[in-house]
């Protein structure tokens, strides 16, 4: 069933009083509420006052050529009807329904056919999941905005802005929902979807100034890694540009403002410490060139300091690098299932063999992507990798470790393969993600000095995690390593990741429509069990803030560490009203969704 386009129901929006100019926490834009003894000033929401009336928001639609969409969530068709805020619509497709649950894993499947819908779903409260149970119930919005706008255009972004900061709207950016902290979803929201914004444009030597004249690319807001990736390799010679090692994400969006970390983050450091300008709608509606010599400021907080907090990305050019001949090998050593007394010691002894050798490897230039935990006792790497290596010289700096493994005895599985460029390993051995999943998601990172004086510390830190019912994602890199120091103050990144060797991910499984004890149980496990055993095991370390636990304590230096005081004044001047709202970035520390989560308010 294709989405509900705004004019079908427009009619039924509910009506609203004019809003006053001022922008005073006092004046009918906000809603004032009252909750657990705290005052509050919140965002306007369907049902309030201050909600825009049908004909504003059809003026509205006019003015972005009926590119705004009532919301209707992805697995609505398994369902005999969607009720949202604005009336019920009748979705029951069967043959659509079999589709979505064919795909529901797929998130270049969901990315391409949803243009709000969140690729894991724990913070959308797990609303309107497909449902094996089709036709017979009715599905609802969750924690999704109720209306989005497809953005053609900048023009369209720029007016999406407007209307939120007029209107006193909670505002929603997202571009390909590849987010775990629920950044991308926002009850009551009105949500831009940038994706649409695909243009890829090369250069053989920038002019941008800032002391760089090489090769680079701009990439429109919506461009996603496998895209610019499979263009860049067409140039001759072949180029590269930093990404993440999912090939889905977007990369002028979250990744950059985030910091954004890959396999050429040993040789580059992140994807923010590459870039060279940005063309970027700030809070009051104006564009923005964002750069070493205009608006520096804000350039530097783009690089790192938060993603959705400073702006909306429209466009970001960035360096290229030349492409090399890699190599790669995986490893697996699989104890789960084993029937042996002493396999959860030999796997654990195993997994020190393993991580002992991490800040060897990231020294050589190697970036090690590896699973640990999943059904337990098991560890997947797939792969490491070895760019600009031969097989002969990845495999001489992996041996020891193999070496170390057969003295101990530990069955494990490899195999290795090598390509004419990382472009080429890139899609043969890296696998893909899947969306759909519920879970809450956390993580440090494992400071070099840290794991050389107690690497022991840090296998125990291994066992917490596994045995709280979490599993980890690890991502070896030295951010440092191939980056002049002079250029670690030039991003607003944490210092302490110029000093990292492994990056982890956590993992909590748990449904987003579990019982509210039941959320907080998982919760309190992911901050204060899991995620603290990895921060006492490495005092040193910090937290990557887009795969992090959002309550984190002391969130501000976890994240950020010298550089928050920095960013919180530039957010306060570019966003004093704080029109950009994404959980756990500068600014933010006095707005809360209250009502179980839901109305985003300020607390006064």
């Amino acid at each position: 069933m294709k989405s509900a386009v705004f004019s079908l129901v427009s009619g039924a929006l509910l009506l609203a009083q004019d809003a006053a100019a001022a922008p005073d926490f006092t004046s009918s834009k906000w809603v004032m509420k009252r909750q657990n003894g705290n005052d509050y000033a919140c965002k306007c929401y369907p049902g309030d006052a201050c909600w825009p009336d049908s004909a504003k928001w059809q003026q509205f639609n006019n003015t972005v050529n009926g590119n705004l969409q009532i919301h209707i969530p992805p697995g609505a068709p398994c369902y005999n009807k969607f009720e949202g805020p604005f009336g019920e619509v009748n979705t029951y497709d069967e043959a659509e329904c079999q589709r979505i649950s064919a795909n529901w894993h797929d998130e270049q499947f969901q990315i391409s056919q949803f243009p709000a819908s969140g690729l894991w779903t724990y913070f959308t409260n797990d609303t309107c999941r497909p449902s094996t149970n089709v036709g017979s119930e009715t599905c609802t919005l969750g924690y999704y905005g109720p209306l989005v706008l497809n953005a053609k255009k900048m023009q369209h972004i720029k007016a999406g802005v407007d209307f939120a900061r007029k209107n006193n709207l909670r505002l929603v950016i997202r571009n390909t929902g590849h987010d775990f902290l629920g950044r991308s979803v926002g009850w009551g929201s009105l949500i831009i979807n940038t994706h649409s914004l695909k243009d890829i444009k090369f250069h053989n030597k920038w002019k941008g100034g800032c002391g760089y004249s090489g090769p680079a690319v701009t990439l429109g807001a919506g461009v996603q890694a496998f895209e610019v990736l499979e263009k860049a390799n067409k140039l001759n010679p072949p180029k590269v540009v930093v990404t993440g090692e999912c090939a889905t994400v977007g990369v002028s969006g979250g990744l950059v403002q985030g910091g954004g970390h890959g396999p050429f983050t040993n040789f580059h450091g992140f994807l923010a410490d590459t870039a060279l300008e940005f063309k970027v709608i700030t809070a009051d509606g104006q564009f923005r060139t964002a750069s070493p010599k205009s608006n520096s400021d804000l350039f530097w907080a783009l690089k790192g300091g938060g993603p959705g907090a400073f702006g909306v990305i429209v466009e970001a050019t960035f360096k290229l690098f030349d492409d090399k001949p890699s190599a790669g090998v995986n490893l697996d050593i699989n104890l789960a299932f084993s029937t042996d007394p002493n396999a959860a010691d030999l796997f654990w002894n195993a997994v020190s063999i393993f991580h002992g050798y991490s800040t060897r490897w990231v020294d050589e230039g190697l970036y090690v992507y590896y699973e640990l935990g999943t059904m337990g006792h098991n560890l997947h790497v797939h792969p490491f990798v070895g760019i600009g290596k031969t097989p002969e010289e990845l495999a001489a700096l992996i041996q020891p470790m193999f070496d170390d493994l057969d003295a101990l005895g530990v069955p494990y599985t490899t195999s290795n393969a090598s390509f004419p460029t990382f472009y080429d390993l890139y899609n043969a051995m890296f696998e893909p993600e899947a969306a759909g999943n519920s879970a809450l998601t956390g993580g440090w990172t494992l400071a070099r000095e840290d794991v050389e004086a107690n690497p022991a510390a840090v296998i125990d830190a291994f066992k917490t995690v596994v045995g709280a019912g979490s599993f980890m994602v690890g991502h070896m890199w030295n951010a440092g390593r191939g980056l002049p120091q002079s250029a670690w103050s030039q991003s607003a990144i944490n210092p302490r990741f110029r000093h990292v060797v492994d990056k982890l991910i956590t993992i909590v499984p748990v449904g987003g429509n579990a019982p509210l004890e039941v959320k907080e149980e998982a919760q309190n496990r992911l901050t204060n069990v899991v995620d603290k055993a990895l921060r006492d095991a490495s005092p040193n370390g910090c937290a990557y803030v887009n795969e992090a636990d959002p309550f984190t304590p002391n969130w501000q230096d976890a994240f950020w560490g010298t550089n928050y005081p920095k960013l919180l004044s530039i957010k306060k001047k570019y966003d004093p009203e704080g029109l950009f709202y994404t959980v756990s970035t500068p600014g933010t520390e006095d707005w809360e969704q209250i009502e179980t989560g839901t109305r985003l308010c300020k607390k006064l």
